[in-house]
Order: C-alpha cells, then structure tokens, then sequence
C-alpha cells in the first residue's frame, strides 16, 4: 500500500481536561513517517515541545535515523496549546487553566493507549499492538519526555531525554552564568561583562539623548530602557543556543570575534547585535513586535506561542532568565534590568488576578524533579557548553539525579543545546557522536 507523506495531518480527539468531569473534547494534531516501519518495529514518540509541529521532528533528526535502522514508526505529536493544537478557542487566562503538565502527559498518554489498542485508528498502515513505545524530546520536550516513562511507564518502554530542563529557579541567572563560561572559554568574557556594565550605566543614566543615541547605535527602535535591554539580551544569548561543530563555535564567530581590541567593548557589543539584526533579516517592526512588553497583552488570538510559553513560566515554574542579583557577587553577562520586575509584571496584566506572583518554583521542583528519581529507562544527555546547563540533570556542582546503568547521563564535551537530536553530520564532535551510540544502545534494550 502506498505510504502517505510525513506531512500529512491527523487529528486525534481529546479532553479539555483529563481528570475532571468536563466532557468537551478537541483535536490534537500529529505526523507519522512510516517509510521505514515493519511490523513488530517499535514506534518513536517525538514531542516538539513549546513549538509548533513541522516534518523537522519526522524526517531531519536522529530518531529518523533510528526509525529506518530498526524498521521503526516515527510520531511527532503538537503539544496542546502550541501550533494548531489548541483544547479552547482563545489563549485566555480562564482557557489557558486547562494548560497543565498533568494534561499535557495526558494527551500523549492517549494517544499511545489507542496505538497500543486500536492502530488501525490511529496511524495509516497496519501497527503491531505489541510495538514498544520510545518517546524522545529536548530540552522541555525532554523534561516531558522523562515524566512519560516515569508517569506512564506501562505505555513507554524507554525515554530520550536531550538537554531536559528538570530544576527550575524563580530567578534563572544560571542561564546567564552558563553563558559566561562559554565566553571566558573563548577568551572575550571580560569584553562582554565591561560592555554589558556600560550599557547599564547610560541606561540607567536618565540621560535621554544618550539613551536613545546608544539604541540607534545598536541598529533596534525606540524603546524603554528596560525593553531595549531585554531585546539586546535575547539577540545575544541566541548565539549559544546554536549548535558547535568541530571546525565551528558560534559563539565565537558572531560574539567574540568582534571584541578584537579594535573598538571598544560597548562598540564592539553594539556591532555583534547590529550583525545578528541583519543575518536574521529583522525589520524594525520586527525587533518592536519581540521587544515592546505593552503590545499584546489583551490579545488572545489562538497561534502565539510566546504567550502560551509565558504563562508557563508564570503558572507553573517562574524560570525567568535574569541577570544574577548583585547580592550573589556573580559577574552579570546580561543587563541588570533584565530581573524579576521585567518579566512578573507581566502575568497578571496577561493572564489576570488567579495567578499567583512568584511561581513556585520549590514546588514544582519537589514535585516533578522527585518523581524522577530512581526511575529506569532514561537516557539523560547534557551539552557541556548547553546555556541550560543550570537547570539539567548535571549542572556545574554536580549530578541532580544518580547516574546509573538504567538512567544513564552522558555529558558531551563541547555540546550545545538538544545536539545530540540531530541528524548524524560529518562535522560532529567525537563527543556528540558517541553520546548518540550508547543513546541508541539504551533504545535497542528498551525495545528488545
């Protein structure tokens, strides 16, 4: 029988919510590449996580690879509230209450129930009931993917788990710190600091002219100080989200080769951003639209992902990436403005007065964090340079959880952030390469 595209959308039905007595149902959207399967063949479990589906997750990483190596079936399923996946009609505080991780893990436990049960319903070509479950996903699409098997063990033989966020910190300066020691590895950390320290100090300053000199200077529109702050923050820290080749640093060829001891740090600072403005192809428009923390706020439209993943952090975790408070004598490598006042505002004038300010990011490391703990058939794997590294399974101080033969954590050296999730490339570090081997040892015992 002819095998339909990886790009063609199927809708399964779910609750609004699965642990209460409202019945109303709605359609969550999922892709399945079955170039590959035979039956008996194990079916892959991706989760795009906080992004919407695409045939990326079906087609272009390693569990593609690992689908065709053990005539496997690939699914990438949309996380409810993100792409086309949305349980209510608007992203309203009141809708967006269905919007927990215990429905979350719901949804994709459904799924798998009616694989497992009825396959015929669900997927385009005949499924074995007996295929064993993988599921795989990076970063909070790893965290999910961990309390899968650990929540759902019945359903999921073994999880992925690739740069997992499983710690949570109110204020996340380990973000920032992270991104320090990537920079002082690569020589320009104190170039960076000195221009981030004079940055504050003319935006601080009062001085109007000289603030809205320095903006221009950096290539973005007008803003607030503390806009133009958070702007220039996220441009920059994106360079350590790319992924690190043998022959290739991100971070050093758009962050540091400008602090060559030509211009000053500040100049420097101001021509890496000006660069990364233009590779991206931002309008002016653009950069207000991701900076301007007014705009929007009473939209409620379905398809923004920013605001589902806001709520998130203001519902759930906090996890809001600042600059560490000068009371932790720690070096900032982002602006001091970009604090607690820049992000907590925002969730009531977003999401209104039932959210509670601060989120508990205690509780929700208690709880989530200590269901891990001793659960089999995890494989962790952290990126040695991830900017996430302070929030994974092994962070700077130490091991979060116990690094075992049925969990094992593998650390790549040199790593970024999810690498390992990629598609085999020729320029990989040795490091990336074999944390892939021994991840695909733990799948075959898994699905053996």
């Amino acid at each position: 029988m002819a095998i339909p595209p990886s790009s063609t959308s199927y809708w399964f039905s779910q609750p609004v919510d699965h642990f209460s007595l409202n019945l109303s149902t709605w359609n969550q959207q999922y892709f399945v590449n079955a170039t590959f399967y035979k039956l008996g063949g194990p079916i892959y479990m991706v989760t795009p996580g906080e992004s919407p589906l695409s045939t990326y997750y079906t087609d272009r990483t390693h569990f593609t690879e690992l689908a065709q190596k053990t005539n496997g079936l690939l699914v990438a399923v949309e996380h409810r509230f993100y792409g086309k996946s949305n349980p209510m009609p608007d992203l309203s505080g009141a809708s967006l209450k269905h919007h927990t991780v215990e429905n979350v893990l719901g949804d994709f436990a459904a799924l798998i129930r009616s694989a497992k049960w009825a396959p015929h319903r669900v997927f385009p070509v005949p499924v074995s009931t007996n295929s064993k479950v993988v599921f795989a996903g990076g970063s909070y699409g790893g965290a999910l993917a961990a309390y899968m098997r650990t929540m759902y063990p019945n359903l999921v033989a073994g999880a992925w788990s690739s740069s997992a966020v499983v710690q949570y910190h109110l204020q996340n300066y380990q973000l920032d710190q992270s991104w320090g020691r990537h920079l002082q590895a690569l020589g320009c950390a104190k170039e960076v600091a000195k221009a981030v320290n004079d940055l504050d100090n003319i935006l601080l300053s009062g001085n109007a002219t000289a603030i809205r000199d320095i903006q221009a200077s950096f290539g973005v529109p007008a803003l607030t100080p503390r806009d133009f702050a958070g702007l220039v923050t996220s441009l920059i820290s994106a360079a350590a989200m790319a992924p690190n080749y043998v022959d290739l640093d991100y971070t050093r060829n758009t962050v540091c080769s400008f602090f060559n001891g030509t211009h000053s740090s500040l100049d420097s600072y101001a021509m890496a951003v000006t660069s990364m403005i233009r590779s991206q192809g931002y309008s002016q428009a653009d950069l207000t639209q991701i900076a301007d923390t007014n705009l929007n706020l009473d939209s409620y439209a379905l398809g923004q992902v920013g605001r589902v993943w806001y709520y998130q952090g203001c519902a759930w975790y906090g996890n809001w990436q600042v600059a560490p408070p000068k009371s932790c004598g720690l070096t900032p490598y982002r602006s001091q403005l970009v604090d607690l006042t820049y992000y907590q505002p925002n969730c009531k004038r977003k999401f209104g007065d039932h959210i509670a300010i601060p989120a508990n990011s205690d509780g929700f490391n208690s709880k989530w964090l200590g269901k891990l703990r001793g659960v089999s058939n995890i494989y962790y794997t952290v990126g040695s340079l991830d900017l996430w590294r302070g929030s994974s399974v092994l962070t700077w101080e130490g091991f979060a959880l116990a690094n075992t033969t049925a969990s094992p954590i593998f650390l790549i050296e040199g790593g970024s952030h999810t690498q390992d999730l990629s598609k085999a490339n020729a320029r990989d570090l040795p490091s990336l390469t074999t944390s892939r081997v021994v991840g695909d040892r733990q799948v075959m015992k898994w699905i053996a």
